[in-house]
């Protein structure tokens, strides 16, 4: 765990001519030293669910595709870990996660423990962190669209092989490379040009064992410029479980979103 204090959040320019960004929400396990301070668990414990909470690698796997690509695309990319804040959930009642204490601001880790107290102040980290966060990630899109016309919201993720207590969906298929999806942001064609990407992989699933992706709440159901998808790379594909290091299988799979991000950019 590395507490030392650094921005929340990193824009990665690239080509003026990309509508591609890249998101990377939950590949780090910085967490500030005053957030380190509402957190229950003790060195150990904490390290240990950062195993198992962070998308190791999946800053450098989108680092190599994106060094890949014929066209630069742009990059968002989370310096904080979701234990600070998770900038991926909607900070409501409509995010269903809040049922197992994952929602925007997380009081339960993984395991179903407590990893705040009653009484954390969630709207302080929501003012500090999730707010901010998801205004440049707005920006950060609306720009695309100013540029290009449109933008692409590409999510970086990873997950266990074995279901994690806290999942909510964990009965259905654990495919090597999940595609999450909405029924409003995710054209078929998008899907497709993903299918046809990671096809090298053992095979790709849909919206098992994770669902949806993200789209800034500006936009969200409103903006057909706006269209999205997330990718869910099971972690033995690429690294050693559960926090363990990159394997060969990171600079495959580097190659196969930077073939996704070029076949977008040319259609």
């Amino acid at each position: 765990m590395d507490t030392v204090a650094q921005p929340s959040f990193r824009l990665l320019p690239g080509s003026h001519e990309s509508p591609v960004l890249l998101h990377v929400p939950h590949g780090s396990r910085t967490i500030p030293e005053e957030v380190r301070g509402g957190i229950l668990l003790d060195d150990g414990a904490l390290e240990r669910e950062l195993d198992h909470i962070t998308d190791s690698h999946t800053a450098g796997l989108a680092a190599r595709a994106v060094a890949a690509c014929a066209v630069r695309p742009w990059s968002h990319v989370n310096a904080l870990s979701r234990l600070v804040v998770d900038p991926e959930r909607f900070p409501d009642d409509r995010e269903e996660m809040r049922a197992v204490g994952m929602g925007a601001v997380y009081t339960h880790t993984t395991h179903r423990e407590r990893l705040r107290g009653p009484d954390a102040d969630e709207r302080a980290l929501l003012e500090r962190y999730f707010h901010p966060y998801a205004r440049a990630l707005t920006e950060a899109v609306d720009a695309r669209i100013a540029a290009t016309g449109r933008a692409v919201v590409i999510d970086v993720h990873s997950y266990p092989t074995a279901p994690l207590p806290y999942e909510l969906h964990a009965t259905g298929p654990r495919p090597p490379v999940c595609l999450g999806t909405d029924p409003f942001h995710t054209p078929p064609e998008l899907r497709s040009l993903a299918e046809t990407a990671f096809a090298g992989f053992g095979g790709t699933g849909v919206d098992s064992p994770f669902a949806g992706t993200y789209v800034p709440l500006k936009h969200y159901g409103t903006d057909r410029r706006v269209t999205a998808l997330m990718i869910e790379i099971r972690r033995d594909t690429y690294m050693s479980e559960p926090g363990g290091p990159a394997g060969a299988g990171l600079d495959a799979l580097a190659g196969a979103l930077a073939r996704l991000v070029d076949a977008v950019q040319r259609t």
